[in-house]
């Protein structure tokens, strides 16, 4: 630039990148990223592996066949299997709501859609047994029905949808915002129904984010440690989770026995992460198309 005049050579000059940071500076932001991983992620995940073979397979294998163990194992998947699909059907319904029409209330139910992410796992447990407790507002009536709900696979089922019923809703959301009204119209428009325009426009359009939903909930379900604390009463082989048979475990100075249930319990959450990585992998450009869309 010559007197406030803009020569051609400055005017073909490229723009720096926005992200045109010196070395030192890009070095020193993954090098402190990586650090945060590995000292805060990746050691301890080893750690948890490491102390649970420390005394070999067969102890391994013990703590893993052992009824109490055997008995959290299975609690854990069968309260997995349950608020898993009814969290998978009310993140869609409440999506397609929020999405695709407008109504009263609507920034209402978003908020309330928001809630146990900032509540306490403990507080939402607690909220439970104040409805169903022996004391409760609901307590007598479901005494006098002959269910059990506190201290029972009821309550604990309960908790875990509470604690985990927005995964699924909040992959969906954006998604279907971002996707608009534009196709379900225009299948309205050519004669198909609301449920037939669901299963053949809307639910293949949004089905990666209600994968990535269901293995984010699934993952959080099986952790599930404070609301299910709450309303188990840690009786050993009926309602105890792997997270509150860790708890015992290591309480009980049993620490092999612990790290080799924990190491199952990250082995799963590992597996939710490897099964979500391999899907993006392979289906990579369809994928981007669906985002692009």
């Amino acid at each position: 630039m010559v007197d406030g005049v803009m020569t051609s050579e400055t005017a073909d000059a490229p723009a720096p990148a926005p992200t045109a940071e010196p070395w030192p500076v890009r070095w020193l932001l993954i090098g402190t990223a990586l650090a945060f991983l590995l000292l805060f992620l990746l050691l301890p995940l080893v750690a948890v592996f490491i102390e649970a073979g420390r005394e070999g397979w067969e102890a391994y294998r013990d703590a893993l066949v052992e009824p109490d163990a055997q008995a959290a194992i299975g609690l854990t998947l069968l309260v997995a299997a349950i608020s898993v699909p009814l969290n998978l059907v009310f993140g869609l319904c409440a999506a397609w709501c929020i999405a695709k029409f407008e109504f009263r209330g609507k920034s209402l139910l978003v908020t309330l859609i928001d809630l146990p992410f900032a509540v306490s796992p403990v507080v939402s447990g607690l909220i439970y047994v104040l409805l169903f407790g022996a004391q409760g507002w609901l307590g007598g009536i479901v005494g006098e029905l002959g269910f059990k709900v506190i201290f029972a696979v009821p309550g604990i089922v309960l908790a875990t949808i509470f604690v985990t019923f927005p995964f699924v809703a909040r992959e969906l959301i954006p998604l279907m915002e971002q996707q608009g009204t534009d196709e379900e119209e225009a299948a309205r428009v050519l004669g198909a129904g609301g449920w037939r325009t669901f299963l053949w426009v809307t639910l293949p359009n949004v089905k990666w984010g209600l994968l990535y939903g269901v293995l984010l909930c699934n993952a959080r379900a099986m952790g599930e440690f404070g609301a299910v604390s709450v309303v188990s009463g840690h009786i050993r082989g009926e309602t105890n989770t792997m997270p509150l048979h860790i708890e015992i475990l290591y309480n009980e100075y049993q620490f092999v026995a612990a790290f080799a249930v924990a190491s199952l319990l990250a082995g799963l959450a590992l597996v939710t992460l490897v099964v979500k990585s391999l899907l993006e992998w392979r289906y990579a450009g369809e994928l981007a198309a669906s985002h692009r869309h």
